[in-house]
């Protein structure tokens, strides 16, 4: 994991990975992973570097704060396969203002499988755009 540090401060984790273990039914017939679950894979590994910078996703959203996806691109290298061990990174690529952007590999030992760019941006109840927090800034 990478933190950034500013005036001698440790702020928040840019990197984290994580290990998801290909399940049936993500499968087609063939026993390749569907190209939709690696949306999902995406989104355990953001939602545990979230929780590894202390953050809560169910506290946030429940304090009026969404984040919602603006822009997905995903390039699929080689398939994964039933029963595959994937480690699943994120990077956090750069945070503006108005957006969040990641950087996501996934992995099968040393091969690369796939390569995404995920932009986020935040949204309060009714839908209206607000400024990406200071917490999450790097």
């Amino acid at each position: 994991m990478v933190h950034l540090v500013f005036a001698g401060k440790v702020s928040m984790k840019t990197e984290y990975t994580v290990e998801i273990r290909v399940r049936y039914p993500e499968c087609d017939p063939m026993g390749i992973v569907h190209h939709s679950r690696y949306f999902v894979y995406f989104e355990i590994a953001r939602t545990e570097l979230y929780r590894a910078n202390g953050g809560n996703y169910k506290k946030m959203e429940a304090d009026g704060r969404f984040f919602v996806v603006v822009n997905a691109e995903c390039q699929y290298k080689k398939p994964a396969l039933y029963d595959d061990l994937l480690q699943v990174s994120i990077r956090v690529q750069k945070v503006t203002r108005a957006k969040l952007i990641h950087e996501y590999q996934i992995h099968r030992g040393e091969e690369l499988l796939a390569v995404a760019h995920i932009t986020l941006a935040m949204i309060d109840r009714e839908g209206k755009i607000m400024l990406i927090p200071d917490e999450f800034q790097i």
